[in-house]
């Protein structure tokens, strides 16, 4: 596929990015930065793609994963973790503006359900929160890589159940 083709492709394809970015970010404003972020980074990672894979599917694939990266940093730029208390004890900055009962009530919700979870689940979880990626988290707690995967999914299975009123 050559460069016209490429672009032709990626433009049409436009309408169903838009659709995807706002399904994950459940804003417009963020969808369409979204958006224009993946575009960018198509467009720059053009010779990575090969011919013969879904190219929705890839382009797709392209936006989930900023999505996520820039997740993580949001969270990891609001996340403080006290090393005197717990290790693995998280303490949410909360910078939103919103310092009603309500949002603190909601905090303390959220944490303590966290720390309703077994061990097991608990620590790989609040490192993967906290920023640390799946490979960092297995060397750290010394356990195989597709166990912490595992462990994280359950972990998030958990507190859908605990947090399902939410």
């Amino acid at each position: 596929m050559n460069a016209l083709q490429f672009q032709q492709k990626l433009l049409s394809m436009q309408d169903n990015m838009m659709n995807f970015a706002l399904m994950l970010t459940a804003n417009r404003d963020d969808a369409q930065d979204l958006l224009q972020d993946t575009t960018l980074k198509v467009l720059d990672n053009q010779d990575k793609f090969v011919d013969n894979v879904n190219f929705r599917g890839w382009v797709l694939t392209v936006m989930r994963n900023l999505f996520i990266n820039n997740y993580h940093r949001v969270v990891r730029s609001q996340t403080v973790v006290n090393q005197g208390v717990d290790l693995y004890n998280l303490e949410i900055e909360n910078d939103s503006g919103f310092g009603s009962p309500d949002s603190s009530y909601q905090i303390r919700e959220i944490t303590d359900a966290i720390h309703q979870l077994n061990e097991e689940l608990k620590v790989p979880f609040s490192m993967f929160v906290s920023g640390y990626k799946y490979h960092e988290i297995a060397e750290k707690l010394e356990v195989p890589l597709g166990t912490v995967k595992s462990r994280i999914f359950f972990a998030r299975q958990e507190l859908q159940k605990i947090l399902k009123d939410f």
